[in-house]
């Protein structure tokens, strides 16, 4: 299975949902199961490493994302991976899916089968209560893949 995960500028919330997501696969002995990525739907800061904020906030829980550098979504990404799942709904609005694509766009929360109600703020404006309110609800998205895929309902 291949998730991409897409926020803004990946930079904060993808890259956290990223780092979350292959901790908790690593845990669960599925990391071989399942390729992930991450992407933003802007490429202001392609190249770049995550938000220092981003990189404390997963620091704090034991997961190092410093090496994560961020790229625009691409093309290829449509065929290259089974799911992108997006932090909001604006992230799922401009992820514009070409013709005959095979992946699929989904919410993030909603597709982990967490509350679908529950997007996931971009924290860039704020301080760190942001970036931990948004660590929590990527790694509850996390939690809930892993218990997916462990089911079989990837």
């Amino acid at each position: 299975m291949r998730l991409l995960m897409l926020c803004m500028g990946n930079i904060c919330r993808s890259p956290m949902a990223e780092g979350a997501l292959r901790a908790r696969l690593q845990a669960a002995g599925l990391a071989n199961d399942v390729e992930i990525d991450s992407a933003g739907t802007g490429d202001w800061h392609a190249g770049d490493p995550p938000d220092p904020r981003a990189i404390a906030t997963a620091a704090a829980h034991g997961v190092d994302i410093a090496m994560l550098r961020a790229r625009k979504i691409e093309a290829a990404d449509f065929n290259r991976f089974d799911w992108i799942l997006c932090a909001d709904h604006d992230n799922l609005t401009q992820a514009r899916k070409p013709n005959g694509s095979r992946a699929r766009l989904a919410l993030l929360r909603e597709w982990a089968g967490c509350d679908a109600s529950r997007e996931i703020p971009d924290p860039y404006t704020g301080g760190a209560r942001e970036f931990e309110q948004a660590w929590s609800l990527v790694d509850e998205a996390a939690a809930r893949i892993v218990e997916r895929i462990r089911a079989g309902c990837a």
